[in-house]
């Protein structure tokens, strides 16, 4: 299901691995996110700059603050980019739609 590992570190003692959907990789170059950014994004949501929608859900800005990224997070060592959308298209994601992601 997931594409790829996108970054790996070690944060403190834990190891940290953020992962992309391979349809999240692909609209990612079209919206031209760079890895480097997406890598960025999560250690914003890490200091607290992030929507939490709750359940390990986030919703990110990305790209100058013209796209939103929904970020999975698992335990806080897993991470995963699964779904993107331009700010331009759909204001907020809805709640049916949230409900999606596991």
């Amino acid at each position: 299901m997931y594409h790829l590992v996108l970054y790996f570190r070690l944060q403190d003692v834990n190891l940290m691995r953020i992962f992309k959907t391979r349809w999240f990789n692909r609209e990612a170059k079209s919206h031209t996110i760079k890895d480097d950014e997406l890598s960025e994004a999560i250690n914003a949501v890490l200091q607290g700059k992030a929507d939490n929608l709750g359940g390990g859900v986030y919703k990110k800005r990305l790209n100058q603050n013209r796209d939103r990224a929904i970020v999975l997070a698992k335990g806080g060592e897993h991470w995963f980019y699964t779904f993107l959308y331009a700010k331009q298209d759909m204001a907020n994601i809805s709640y049916r739609e949230l409900a999606g992601f596991p």
